[in-house]
């Protein structure tokens, strides 16, 4: 690596955790449209001091950002998003969830991780190698920040498809990554489609007394019995034709699934898992390669405290389904339709929720995604890991299909970061390498690794 490994990056890194403090106090909460207008111009601000030239597009939701500077051989296409999840409950939250908070080495507040940290992360380690090269930034870099990422990135598809000359890149680096305790990086090379999904059974007009269960059907009933055709007792998705289209994995998938350690032993320790699904040595194939369907919820009737003896007229089960390449997420609700339908379930009703998104995964053996892990190696001290993909969900298609070029993820989160939930927060240390990371991996791109 051209950077000094062993650089002081203190002044570097205090003044990114300033930046931090003060976007962690933008409630930038998409679901409910707050403050998405400030944290857009705030943004905008933090890196146009940087050099940046930045252009805020309107999306459904929240401004668009794509910003771009710097010169040379290599384009790096960055993408994070400015939008945070809402903080409730907030009487979980040990402390204030939007002041930052340092206690025992944890930075707390909502957007710490995710992803408002990532994105500080880098531009403080943008920052360093411009320091180093006399001011200037050796390599073209577009970033594109979105502030709709926590409601399912509604504009986004649509928006790279209509600017895919402009964000043409050599290589994206993805929103997110994790440390493990031991301080191993993780990267992806991936993420999983996803569908959401309400189904939605009524029965009568009104709810009625629980004595005309012997006469009336019941709708809780009809959802359970459903959902439970949907999967089978080892999770494996049950609907006819699901599994077509899944595309094979590659020698260099299953390669890296070998590679990968533990069987999800810190997963089962750090949220007392009582029920861990499928046999432990399939856990990194599960995870990484195969799709599943999930129940999210299971409402109607009366929820209340004590006994109410009630008929339910109507209830509701929202679903998520994770899909992998080459999974297409349309064809699997007109598949699920018609698996209902041949179950005699004609009476549920189908509800699309938010926007989907297609599955993608990059080629493990291309330069770009090498380098990453390589760079990730040497300032970790550590041998990386690789993961084809994450079992998560995010807008990474329309990157891949658009603009064209390979993808890796590597962040700054950690297994205990909550994110999503109270008390989200990153590491000191995660963020201090995150910072180094960053300007050393600039720093190889620029100095000649070109994708293959």
């Amino acid at each position: 690596m051209t950077l000094n490994p062993t650089a002081d990056l203190s002044a570097h890194v205090q003044r990114g955790l300033d930046d931090l403090k003060a976007l962690v106090a933008l409630q930038s909460v998409s679901a409910q449209g707050r403050m998405l207008g400030e944290t857009a111009a705030a943004v905008t601000a933090l890196l146009e001091a940087e050099g940046f030239t930045v252009r805020a597009f309107p999306g459904q939701v929240a401004p668009v950002l794509v910003a771009e500077a710097g010169e040379g051989p290599f384009t790096l296409l960055i993408y994070n998003h400015y939008d945070v999840q809402p903080e409730d409950p907030v009487d979980l939250w040990a402390t204030p969830p939007f002041e930052l908070t340092e206690r025992d080495g944890r930075l707390y507040g909502r957007g710490a991780s995710d992803d408002k940290g990532e994105f500080i992360s880098r531009l403080a380690g943008l920052r360093v190698l411009k320091e180093q090269r006399g001011g200037r930034l050796p390599l073209r870099v577009k970033w594109l920040i979105e502030g709709e990422e926590e409601v399912g990135s509604p504009s986004l598809e649509a928006f790279i498809a209509g600017h895919a000359a402009e964000l043409s890149a050599d290589g994206v680096w993805w929103e997110f990554g994790s440390i493990t305790p031991e301080g191993r990086p993780v990267l992806y090379a991936g993420l999983k489609g996803i569908v959401c999904l309400e189904l939605r059974c009524r029965v009568a007009a009104s709810d009625l007394h629980s004595s005309n269960g012997a006469v009336v059907d019941n709708p809780l009933w009809r959802l359970a019995a459903a959902v439970a055709s949907l999967r089978g007792p080892d999770g494996t998705v049950l609907i006819p034709g699901f599994h077509d289209d899944v595309r094979p994995s590659s020698a260099a998938d299953q390669a890296a699934i070998e590679a990968l350690p533990g069987q999800g032993e810190t997963l089962r320790e750090t949220y007392e898992v009582t029920r861990p699904l499928g046999d432990p040595g399939e856990y990194h194939t599960r995870l990484n390669l195969k799709p599943v369907v999930n129940v999210n919820g299971f409402h109607g009737g009366y929820e209340g405290e004590g006994s109410k003896t009630v008929l339910p007229a109507e209830g509701m089960v929202k679903l998520d389904f994770r899909l992998v390449p080459d999974q297409d997420p349309a064809r699997v609700v007109q598949l699920l339709r018609a698996h209902l339908d041949a179950q005699d379930f004609r009476d549920i009703e189908i509800i699309e929720l938010e926007s989907h998104q297609h599955p993608a995964r990059s080629d493990l053996n291309h330069a770009f995604v090498q380098t990453a892990v390589r760079v990730a190696g040497a300032v970790h001290g550590v041998a990386p890991i690789l993961n084809p993909s994450s079992g998560g969900s995010g807008p990474m298609y329309p990157f891949m299909q658009h603009v064209g070029a390979p993808v890796i993820a590597l962040g700054i989160g950690n297994i205990g970061g909550r994110v999503h939930a109270p008390n989200e927060n990153i590491l000191r240390r995660d963020f201090e390498n995150g910072v180094r990371f960053t300007a050393a991996f600039l720093a190889e791109l620029a100095d000649g690794q070109r994708s293959a």
